[in-house]
């Protein structure tokens, strides 16, 4: 398995960023963390508010820690009040599970790390991710087939 490279992660970002931009979509803030959980990669457009960046840390960092796309996250603590209060108190509450947090996988299924979006909806956080992620030759992982 390769390790997620800075030139990876900073497709994932720019690219990312240049899908929003051509949808219109709010201003935004990307992270990319490495499979380790440590940030490779960050950019927070103009405009986007104040704790943008740490949303779309907390969207990554949740789906890193748990294995899974941010969809199938979310889905899992809609109804588990006790389980997020849980995950919570063993991330320090950096977890975020929603849409927008997305695993970067290489062909083979491995993953190399995940990128969060914040700023739009959470859905289309979550499309300007799989653009990014697509436009490094990486597989985006959002959780859906979980």
């Amino acid at each position: 398995m390769t390790p997620l490279t800075l030139a990876q992660a900073s497709i994932i970002v720019d690219k990312a960023l240049e899908h929003g931009r051509a949808a219109k979509f709010k201003p935004l803030a990307i992270a990319v963390l490495d499979a380790g959980g440590h940030l490779t990669a960050f950019k927070r457009e103009d405009g986007a508010s104040i704790l943008r960046p740490q949303i779309a840390q907390g969207k990554a960092w949740g789906t890193l820690g748990m294995g899974f796309g941010g969809r199938e996250f979310a889905r899992r603590v809609q109804n588990n009040a006790a389980f997020m209060t849980s995950l919570m108190v063993a991330s320090d509450g950096k977890v975020v599970p929603n849409a927008g947090g997305v695993l970067i996988k290489d062909a083979e299924g491995n993953i190399l790390g995940a990128a969060g979006m914040s700023g739009d909806t959470s859905e289309n956080d979550e499309a300007c991710v799989v653009a990014g992620i697509k436009a490094a030759g990486l597989i985006p992982d959002t959780g859906d087939a979980v």
